[in-house]
């Protein structure tokens, strides 16, 4: 134990300073604590260090500028229906979920106090006392069956229902006490709970066009497309925060001008820049570069039920014609790890060490394509920065096809409403994903067979089959084993190439202070205007 704390860093003292911005009472610190492996006494010295950083750094007051890559009229603030970072950073502010998951990946309560359970099928949820929803209605259990419960009703149209069908009964058993039961055991339900999309909104809600949530801030505007501004919660259940006024969120979806309105002060954070734009971020001394390592990814999807992707040996094709090693080290500027066309990332537990790395080949790729009968046919592949990077991953296939005899087509659409207009329709181009942080997740979300974001059409009775017998499994080795194989078959099978897993660069005004990073996505995992501050 000692060892631990001559080991413990900076950044483990961010971590519990960060925990205590989110409202962690003393319990859950110590136990956190206790599972990195620090003694109750250097605990209570821990503790007493991060609350004196607390008392000395936060400043109250300002209003946040934030500025997106992504927006259209389809924005929504309805947590069922968010699909993108502009979604997300909205609903975060104005919501809470009954967990959550910190920068140290571990998974914490926030509305609720305690979700346990015996068997990882019937789960007992408890949740704080006296939270209040924005317009003065008290929390219960009831608001937390009503919030679940939508995600099954087809007329939501959630984007999480593949997951929210393991729920099987949902019951509120007192004011602060729900149940939740699933149709077979899943020891993951705590981090599935902490997804963007099971925040908790109001018993009754139909109209979600005011926002009404328990979360730190208060909307004041919002105009789909355009922006939406909000105001502090005077009445916020986490008594310390948030620290701004007010929070403003808009997309510039030209990343250039995104970089500029950052360097010039405009704005106090830009999301999702290209890694090139280090260089520039770096000679700045008003701004800073805000890399957060994530599983994130941008993917080029070829469908498997439209041409060229229904043709044998097509998508196995581009597998081999994309160079990763010039995406990691000349695209991304090194701010990437080499993936191997499936979502798992290598610092993930459930990880398949032994699954071959596949490698550049373009004359292999070239036998494919030539036995599909494409080669020479020009193949067309859209493009957007709203899909961090893809017009660059379309140019490094470009350039490779050029050199095979195989022509290759960059259609480069605009960010706005890309994910509407292009994104699972278009037969072979790009997607974003952020991270998500169990397999189950991801597997459940983009590649079960009725999965709504199955990018590339993938179905397989046995992946279905696979994914519900690891949710169930409480030996972590057989789950590990099967996992493995799941990743194997969506590298070789499914139509997604995933060539690298890329860090997130946010550029920040050197006055906003309290980054943390945070492993669902940047911005803090899009919850920066809740937990930083403006430096005086």
């Amino acid at each position: 134990m000692n060892d631990r704390l001559t080991n413990w860093t900076a950044s483990d003292d961010a971590m519990v300073e960060n925990a205590i911005r989110r409202g962690a009472n003393r319990r859950e610190l110590l136990k956190m604590m206790l599972m990195g492996g620090v003694a109750l006494s250097a605990g209570g010295l821990i503790l007493g260090r991060a609350s004196d950083a607390l008392a000395a750094t936060p400043v109250k007051g300002g209003h946040l500028k934030i500025a997106g890559f992504s927006a259209s009229t389809a924005d929504t603030l309805d947590p069922a229906k968010a699909s993108n970072a502009t979604d997300y950073s909205r609903i975060c502010a104005l919501y809470n979920r009954l967990t959550f998951i910190d920068g140290n990946t571990q998974t914490t309560m926030e509305l609720a106090e305690s979700v346990e359970s015996q068997d990882a099928k019937v789960w007992t949820v408890k949740l704080r006392k006296d939270v209040t929803f924005h317009d003065g209605k008290t929390l219960t259990a009831k608001d937390v069956v009503f919030s679940l419960k939508r995600h099954l009703d087809p007329a939501v149209g959630s984007k999480v229902n593949t997951i929210a069908k393991q729920f099987q009964d949902l019951k509120a058993v007192d004011d602060l006490t729900a149940e939740i039961t699933l149709a077979a055991p899943n020891a993951d339900l705590p981090t599935i709970l902490a997804l963007h999309h099971f925040m908790i909104v109001a018993d009754g809600t139909s109209d979600f066009s005011k926002g009404n949530g328990t979360g730190p801030f208060v909307l004041k505007e919002f105009q789909p497309g355009v922006r939406s501004i909000m105001a502090r919660n005077e009445n916020y259940w986490k008594g310390n925060g948030p620290n701004f006024d007010s929070f403003e969120f808009f997309a510039i979806s030209d990343e250039s001008a995104r970089l500029n309105a950052v360097l010039s002060g405009d704005i106090h954070l830009g999301a999702n820049l290209n890694p090139r734009s280090m260089r520039i971020i770096e000679s700045n001394p008003a701004v800073t570069g805000f890399i957060s390592k994530l599983g994130t990814y941008t993917n080029l999807i070829i469908r498997l039920d439209m041409a060229p992707g229904d043709k044998a040996g097509v998508i196995e094709g581009f597998k081999y014609l994309i160079n990763r090693e010039t995406i990691q080290k000349s695209v991304l500027r090194g701010l990437a790890e080499i993936a191997n066309d499936h979502p798992i990332p290598s610092w993930n537990p459930y990880f398949n060490a032994e699954l071959k790395q596949r490698e550049f080949d373009p004359d292999r790729a070239k036998s494919l394509f030539q036995k599909a009968g494409v080669l020479g046919q020009e193949i067309r592949i859209v493009a957007s920065d709203a899909a961090s990077s893809s017009a660059d991953y379309a140019a490094v296939l470009q350039q490779a096809g050029g050199q095979i005899g195989q022509k290759i087509a960059i259609d480069r659409v605009p960010s706005d409403g890309y994910w509407s207009n292009h994104w699972l329709k278009d037969p072979v181009g790009f997607g974003n994903i952020n991270a998500r942080p169990t397999p189950d997740i991801l597997f459940s979300l983009f590649y079960q067979s009725d999965a709504a974001w199955n990018e590339s059409r993938f179905k397989s009775p046995k992946f279905d089959a696979m994914l519900l017998e690891a949710r169930g499994l409480l030996d972590q080795a057989k789950r590990k084993a099967i996992y493995g194989d799941m990743q194997a078959m969506v590298s070789n099978e499914a139509g997604t190439v995933i060539p690298v897993f890329q860090s997130n660069l946010d550029g920040a005004s050197q006055k906003l202070k309290g980054l943390v990073a945070n492993p669902l996505g940047g911005m803090m995992g899009y919850t920066v205007a809740e937990y930083a501050w403006l430096e005086a």
